[in-house]
Formats: structure tokens, C-alpha cells, sequence
């Protein structure tokens, strides 16, 4: 659900900023939002140079050493998405024939953008939660299934011996604990 509601938050975005240029805004309001647009796309203000200073691309640094500059998370898109919102709300002009570009609907949007989120967080929790639960039953050295199965392992062992019918049977089962 979180992913439907923001993907197309992009195009829309895109649309919004050309409605506001278009209704006659302010030049330096057009400018803010278009910088808030460029945060929702993902882009950077200026590229980024990959040339080094002296000239030579041998002396270029690996590319493993940049910071990312995009703000692309849920949380981040939604901010913007709510600065270039206010910003809309700052221009009596703003106002298109399209429904979905209207004011309402930016703010509608932007509520469904919220609620799944925090749903996605709430969930999140509840499913990371049980994980650890999962994995305490599982994986605890002194009563977790996989001891468990490996002590069972060592009693068939010293009840029947090792070179047992009754220990080959149990001695084929995996008692390992799985790398993450």
C-alpha cells in the first residue's frame, strides 16, 4: 500500500510545479519549488565533478567513497512533498481545473502518504519483534530447538553408539545454526 501511494509521486510532482509556473507565480516562489521538485526526482542541484583537479581520470577516487545527497526515503519525499504543499498554499494563484493537482487533493495525498507509512512502521515492529521471538526459540545456545536437536544427536549417540542404525538415522539431520 505504501508503495502504490508513492509511486506516482514523482510525475505528480512534476505536473504541480509546471500548474504553479504557469499560474502566474511569483519567479522566486517558482524557484523554490522547482529546488523542492528536484528533492522529490532524486537529482542533485549541480553534477557531481568525477574529474580530479590535476586533469588525469587515473587519479579519479573509487566511486565506493561518496555520500549520497538523493533524500529518497518515505519519510524525506513526504517532507518535501508537504514543502512544496505550503508553498502552493502561499500563492492565492495556484489554483488548476485538474482535481488532482488542486490543493485538496495534494493535501489527500499526502495524508494517504502518511497513514501508510506509519503503517509500514507499526508493522514493521510487530514483524522485527517476532523475528527476535522466532529466533530465540530456534537459535538459543541452552534451550533452543537447534541445541535441542543436537543434544538428542548426542544422546541417540551415547545410547546406541556411534556406528548405530539408530544413530545414522538422527545423524543426517542439520543441527547448525544459519549464517545471516
Amino acid at each position: 500500500m505504501r508503495k502504490t501511494a508513492f509511486e506516482d509521486l514523482r510525475p505528480l510532482a512534476t505536473r504541480v510545479v509546471n500548474a504553479f509556473e504557469a499560474c502566474g507565480a511569483d519567479a522566486e516562489k517558482v524557484k523554490d519549488a522547482k529546488t523542492i521538485n528536484r528533492k522529490i526526482q532524486g537529482k542533485r542541484a549541480t553534477t557531481k565533478d568525477t574529474t580530479p583537479a590535476n586533469g588525469n581520470p587515473a587519479d579519479t577516487p573509487p566511486s565506493g567513497g561518496t555520500i549520497s545527497a538523493s533524500q529518497q526515503s518515505y519519510d524525506q519525499l513526504m517532507e518535501h512533498f508537504a514543502r512544496l504543499i505550503n508553498l502552493l498554499t502561499t500563492t492565492a494563484a495556484y489554483a488548476p481545473n485538474e482535481t488532482d493537482i488542486n490543493l485538496t487533493a495534494l493535501a489527500t495525498k499526502l495524508g494517504v502518504m502518511q497513514t501508510t507509512n506509519t503503517d509500514v512502521a507499526n508493522t514493521y515492529t510487530a514483524w522485527s519483534n517476532s523475528r527476535i521471538a522466532r529466533n530465540a526459540e530456534l537459535y538459543d545456545d541452552l534451550t533452543g530447538l537447534v541445541a535441542t536437536a543436537g543434544n538428542v544427536k548426542k544422546y541417540v549417540k551415547s545410547l546406541f553408539g556411534s556406528g548405530s542404525p539408530q544413530y545414522k538415522q538422527v545423524s543426517a539431520l542439520m543441527c547448525r545454526v544459519p549464517k545471516d
